[in-house]
């Protein structure tokens, strides 16, 4: 980023600095391309004019709604305005057709209720506070307008918001062309239930977040020529296989293997699950609950998001029972066979959970074994069967666990 322009003594200006990023401060001398400037921190500073950058000095101290009518539209500029509406609980500002959000890290539902909804219905763009519902209110109004998809594209960093941020929009376009199906059930409540099932086995705690999402998603809402939703598409990319069997502390797996087992005592003991400390896919991290975070009412607030979204009971027993079996997948060990370089379950207890993931996966428990033991090398005419050593079987169990996670996301 270049400077922006030649300063003078007494001009007010930003300069980097190494604790603060950027701190304010007068041009007591200039020799060249060299500025000394006393900072409003106290200390007194040399500087390169390349470093160095002009001070808006009409701004108001709150901020400005829309940053393109800052005077200097440069990083330190962006930051102040920023920082200043933060201060005020301000989390939005525009630039142009741009929202920027910041997260405020504490739940404002006041910011999206119904009342707030109905203010924004219609509402000419930049009209009122910057918000998310603006955003959404405008690409309903062109749509409907010209007729013409629109597009919203939400990005920033981990922790930045993006979820709860998809989600607002989400909400907005519903409220807007929500309508009541012929079995009861509205469009508009399918479409907002996706968001819980889909944080259940996409969604887990990193050291940013604590409800990051694991995966790209491409949201798509089908519209009528009345302008309510006829239809909508969820495509999910690039799930994180490998944090279903390697976590960090103080990290977690994904939410869905914490819920079920905190699920009520007849679904624990239908997928013979216990405490998640006890299972190797979760105790790998010091972390197993999660402040403000209930578990068990999550495992029923996501069964009841999947009835409203269409999924069966039939169909969430399967996907539970999926869940389970990776879990006990996880707690079979190996140790060497009687053959060279071959495996077995290493004791009766790793014997159980294989067992029992067979029983969950409805398969053979002799195939699942043979399947992690053994590799099958087809060539012209037939087929090879290779043993695999304990370490090369626990590589294969992980392999297996990921590739059933990622189908199940799939689907």
């Amino acid at each position: 980023m270049a400077s922006m322009g030649r300063f003078t003594v007494g001009s007010q200006v930003w300069v980097e600095d190494a604790d603060v990023a950027w701190i304010d401060g007068l041009v007591e001398e200039v020799h060249g391309d060299e500025l000394i400037i006393n900072c409003t921190s106290g200390k007194k500073v040399t500087a390169n004019v390349s470093s160095v950058y002009p001070k808006d000095v009409e701004v108001k101290r709150c901020g400005v709604e829309d940053m393109t009518r800052l005077a200097y539209l440069h990083e330190p500029g962006v930051l102040r305005n920023l920082k200043s509406r933060y201060g005020m609980n301000e989390i939005y500002t525009y630039t142009g057709n741009i929202l920027i959000a910041v997260n405020p890290f504490q739940r404002l539902p006041h910011l999206y209720n119904d009342h707030m909804m109905e203010m924004y219905k219609g509402a000419e763009f930049g009209e009122l506070s910057p918000h998310p519902f603006a955003m959404a209110d405008r690409a309903y109004r062109l749509m409907m307008n010209y007729g013409t998809s629109q597009a919203i594209l939400v990005s920033g960093e981990s922790g930045a918001g993006k979820t709860e941020s998809t989600k607002m929009l989400m909400q907005y376009l519903a409220f807007m062309g929500g309508k009541v199906e012929s079995d009861g059930r509205s469009v508009q409540q399918q479409v907002l239930e996706s968001n819980p099932v889909l944080e259940a086995f996409g969604n887990a705690k990193t050291v940013r977040n604590n409800n990051s999402s694991r995966f790209g998603k491409f949201v798509e809402l089908q519209f009528d020529q009345n302008g309510k939703i006829s239809g909508a598409a969820i495509r999910t990319y690039l799930l994180e296989r490998s944090r279903v069997c390697q976590i960090s502390d103080p990290e977690r797996n994904y939410h869905c293997f914490y819920m079920l087992c905190a699920a009520p005592p007849e679904d624990r003991e239908r997928y013979k699950l216990g405490d998640a400390s006890l299972f190797h896919y979760l105790n790998q991290s010091n972390c197993i609950k999660l402040d403000g975070m209930d578990d068990s009412s999550e495992y029923i607030a996501t069964r009841r998001a999947m009835d409203i979204v269409g999924i069966s009971s039939d169909e969430q027993d399967a996907i539970f029972r999926v869940v389970a079996a990776i879990l006990h997948l996880g707690n079979v060990e190996f140790s060497e066979g009687s053959e060279a370089d071959s495996s077995v379950p290493k004791d009766d207890k790793s014997q159980f959970h294989l067992r029992t993931a067979a029983e969950l996966f409805m398969c053979d428990e002799k195939s699942l074994e043979e399947s992690l033991c053994k590799r099958v090398m087809v060539t012209r005419g037939e087929s090879i069967v290779r043993n695999l050593d304990s370490r090369a079987a626990a590589l294969s169990r992980d392999a297996l666990a990921r590739m059933v996670y990622s189908r199940l996301f799939d689907w």
